[in-house]
């Protein structure tokens, strides 16, 4: 699938019209464009109750469109596309202790993939190569409630990449890092050669991480463009309630 004018790059997601409204009537989502191409990554900014949520909930499916469309990689996500959406959109949640549940890292890194089926040398080498990624397949045999906060982060970001996905989601990935642990999963983030959405309250991560910014705000996307243009715009920023870090200027960081 090619975007628009884009003749020749593959587009990873693309969301079109998506509005959608809570069963207690509450509209979350007012009409969601937006396109993001293979090998991007994008910041999602916003302010809490702006719809972050509710969106990500639509890219695999856990939430069904009111109206609108949500396309992985061409595929429409739908109630008999579940299965193949949710091995392409990898989402990692804020809190690991979510998604690490077996006894062992190994096993919890090939539970996606043997799920789908993969077996043998294939389910090994998938679980490896997910590992060396995250810097931790020296751990692969100890239980995650023994590594740290940090550690068990990477090790999230593994079980997704294990599925090999389009995309990956990630819900707040800066936040209770310690400064080490938050530049050790910046340098993976930015050697992934895979998709990224990144959800996050984290401005200078965000300018750190990611070229492009979207600015979700009620519902709708109220700015989309590169993230040092964006977050040094203090009236776009005030108007959505976004705030930088007390003496932090865009332009500190390098080009």
């Amino acid at each position: 699938m090619t975007s628009a004018g884009d003749s020749g790059t593959v587009v990873s997601l693309q969301v079109s019209g998506l509005a959608y409204a809570y069963p207690d009537g509450t509209q979350a989502l007012f009409g969601v464009d937006l396109t993001i191409r293979r090998g991007e990554r994008v910041a999602l900014l916003g302010p809490n109750g702006a719809g972050k949520t509710t969106l990500v909930m639509h890219l695999n499916g856990i939430l069904t469109a009111g109206h609108g469309t949500v396309e992985v990689a061409g595929l429409p996500v739908r109630s008999d596309t579940l299965r193949e959406i949710r091995r392409r959109v990898g989402l990692v949640f804020q809190d690991p202790d979510d998604q690490l549940f077996m006894p062992t890292v190994r096993e919890d890194v090939a539970f996606g993939p043997a799920n789908l089926g993969v077996r043998g040398e294939e389910l090994d080498r998938r679980v490896r190569d997910a590992l060396d990624r995250v810097g931790m397949l020296e751990v692969a045999d100890r239980p995650p409630h023994h590594l740290s906060f940090g550690q068990r982060r990477r090790v999230a970001v593994a079980t997704v990449l294990a599925m090999e996905p389009e995309i990956l989601v990630l819900d707040e990935p800066s936040s209770n890092l310690d400064p080490a642990s938050r530049r050790e999963l910046a340098e993976i983030l930015r050697n992934l050669d895979v998709t990224v959405l990144m959800v996050t309250h984290d401005l200078p991560y965000a300018l750190e991480l990611c070229e492009r910014s979207l600015i979700l705000s009620r519902g709708v996307i109220a700015a989309d463009g590169a993230t040092r243009s964006l977050l040094a715009d203090d009236e776009l920023l005030a108007a959505h309630r976004l705030e930088l870090p007390y003496g932090f200027a865009p332009s500190a960081l390098p080009r």
